[in-house]
């Protein structure tokens, strides 16, 4: 029996959240398995058929405190920030924190055919610019009878 209330909560585009470039919603569906955190949050942005952009929301991060790789058809965006002992000593007291820097380790599945273009970071956000490089002998062709 199927709950009415998980049926009218389903939100489909919740099962793209961790894949970019796939054309049928349930390609590769239980290759994204999801993690519990939500840190850091982000936007995937779909510009057109073959053009891409994953924001990140990272702020208090410098440009070496992150690393982003691909290997397989995985986006893999971690934070490899450690204090140093110096560092340790001499931060400062904070009577509040609300921006978090912390550890993370975000994976997205890629399509085959989709590759990372560049990667920015500006007033705190990430961005990875992706882009769908379709072969010409898998586009759409009309093929002429003879």
């Amino acid at each position: 029996m199927t709950s009415t209330t998980a049926l009218s909560t389903f939100d489909p585009h919740q099962l793209r959240t961790f894949s970019v470039g796939f054309d049928n919603i349930f390609d590769h569906f239980f290759d994204n398995v999801s993690t519990t955190s939500n840190y850091p949050p982000y936007n995937i942005l779909k510009h057109d058929d073959e053009h891409f952009t994953i924001e990140l929301a990272v702020a208090g991060f410098k440009k070496e405190d992150i690393e982003v790789e691909t290997k397989e058809n995985k986006l893999t965006i971690r934070s490899n920030y450690a204090k140093t002992v110096e560092e340790a000593e001499n931060a400062p007291v904070y009577y509040h924190r609300g921006i978090s820097k912390r550890q993370f380790n975000r994976v997205f599945t890629l399509s085959s055919d989709v590759f990372v273009k560049d990667a920015t970071m500006v007033d705190g956000l990430l961005k990875i610019e992706l882009e769908r490089i379709i072969p010409d002998e898998k586009r759409p062709r009309v093929i002429n009878i003879n």
